[in-house]
């Protein structure tokens, strides 16, 4: 069995039921700690629609908020999410914002020198493996 995750008629991700079920709560969790919808519908009929408009907002308010987490605990827990909710931005054609992404990792390395770990570019690749490997 799987769910799709569609953007009008098109298919952006066919994951497995626990796959998707595991997204879907990690989904509602964000949504609270951001205080903000991701325009990713409910699922009915093992089919969910996403809001472009809302998911690009949502999309790049996750980025800008993990950009500012120095946390490490916090940063290691969201890494996959984010990369998630990013890869399906970059499979619905949605631009995301680096800008903020970089500017905040910038100004960490400035604080921590020059053996901080460039996190940005790290993050960027790992979207770009989660792009070619969501099934439709």
């Amino acid at each position: 069995m799987s769910q799709y995750y569609k953007m009008g008629d098109r298919t952006l991700w066919n994951p497995s039921n626990g796959a998707s079920r595991l997204f879907a709560r990690q989904v509602a969790l964000y949504e609270a700690e951001l205080s903000l919808a991701s325009g990713i519908g409910p699922m009915e009929a093992d089919e969910c629609q996403i809001d472009p408009a809302v998911f690009a907002a949502f999309a790049n308010a996750l980025l800008a908020w993990h950009a500012e987490t120095r946390h490490a605990v916090m940063a290691t827990l969201s890494a996959g999410f984010v990369a998630m909710v990013l890869a399906l931005a970059e499979k619905a054609n949605i631009e995301v914002d680096w800008r903020a992404a970089e500017s905040a990792e910038n100004d960490y390395l400035k604080i921590s020198g020059p053996h901080a770990k460039e996190w940005t570019a790290a993050l960027r690749q790992r979207v770009r493996e989660l792009t070619r490997s969501l099934a439709t």
